[in-house]
């Protein structure tokens, strides 16, 4: 149970990278973007293959992460220059990536495991501080028998998970964020003031489409390979996501708001690990465990707001009844 847990955190805090790029795109630009299965598989893909062709994993991955802002860059385009309807202009790049990507990578899968990747990398550079022992140790003097391979890598990608969202916090409190923020609000007023809203929607959804890029170049390296079909319902993931971290922790600012997304990656990640494990499901039932947690995560915040308005409008009645009764027998 404890590797499980260790596992789902470790690869929550990557997928938290994805869920940000989606939080950016529905939240921020209220803007249905359906490009992320395809952008997800772009990052990992152009990655892996550039990997496998001796080309620095640092490098790889930054070039993987450019490609899904490309990729997010001419969704944009469709629906501003094209005046395509935004979830048409998402699902026409998400089908144009399944070839663009087949024909980057070559084959469906491409394998890393005999490759030096940045996961790779990261192990190795750190493995031999001493730093895994000593955690592995805490660990089993509370009695745990079996402990994580190495610390480095959960380290590492939370530090750089909580660098890109403290970089998003300060860019969307910048001039050019505070308007993607008012171009989702409100487009038209925004317009009204002479803002380039074409401009503003087509960077945002590029940024949007990094952030996915870059945690699927990151997952690919740490799964060891590239899929084609990786991708398949990473939008589902990443609304999951930003929904439960939401209602969990709420979403009154926007450093708050994009903590709470990295959370909510991170609970989502726990929750499908620990539901996996009861007998009677498997893992083809990863899908409906998927939708039944973002169902709960919409109805529950609406169910207990009506239940607390239902307890204020009876508080409220019985306070009149008193109030009615004492000038009564006054």
């Amino acid at each position: 149970m404890l590797i499980a847990l260790f596992g789902a955190i470790e690869s929550g805090v990557i997928y938290a990278i994805m869920a940000l790029g989606v939080y950016l795109s529905f939240r921020v630009l209220d803007f249905p973007d359906l490009t992320v299965d395809g952008s997800f598989v772009t990052g990992a893909g152009i990655s892996a293959m550039l990997i496998v062709n001796g080309v620095s994993p640092v490098f790889a991955t930054l070039i993987g992460a450019l490609a899904g802002f490309i990729a997010g860059c001419i969704t944009g385009l469709l629906h501003t220059a094209g005046k395509i309807n935004a979830l048409l202009a998402g699902i026409l790049m998400m089908i144009a990536l399944y070839s663009i990507n087949l024909r980057f990578m070559g084959q469906p899968t491409v394998s890393l495991l005999n490759e030096s990747t940045l996961i790779s990398q990261i192990h190795s550079f750190l493995g031999g501080t001493g730093m895994d022992s000593a955690l592995n140790g805490m660990l089993q003097l509370f009695g745990a028998d079996r402990v994580p391979t190495t610390w480095s890598i959960l380290i590492v990608m939370t530090v750089v998970t909580v660098v890109i969202k403290f970089l998003l916090d300060y860019f969307l409190k910048t001039e050019v964020g505070l308007a993607i923020r008012a171009t989702g609000d409100n487009q038209k007023m925004i317009r009204s003031l002479s803002a380039n809203t074409n401009f503003l929607i087509i960077v945002g959804i590029g940024l949007s489409n990094a952030l996915v890029a870059l945690s699927g170049a990151l997952v690919a390296q740490l799964g060891g390979f590239a899929n084609l079909n990786m991708g398949i319902g990473m939008i589902v993931i990443g609304l999951a996501s930003v929904i439960i971290g939401e209602a969990l922790f709420g979403k009154k600012t926007i450093a708050r708001v994009t903590l709470a997304v990295i959370l909510g990656a991170i609970i989502y990640r726990i929750v499908v690990t620990l539901a996996l494990r009861v007998e009677f499901l498997e893992s083809s039932d990863l899908k409906l465990i998927t939708a039944v947690l973002v169902i709960a995560a919409l109805v529950a915040p609406k169910a207990l707001q009506a239940q607390r308005e239902r307890k204020r409008r009876i508080a409220k009645r019985t306070a009149l009844a008193q109030q009615k009764e004492r000038e009564a027998s006054a």
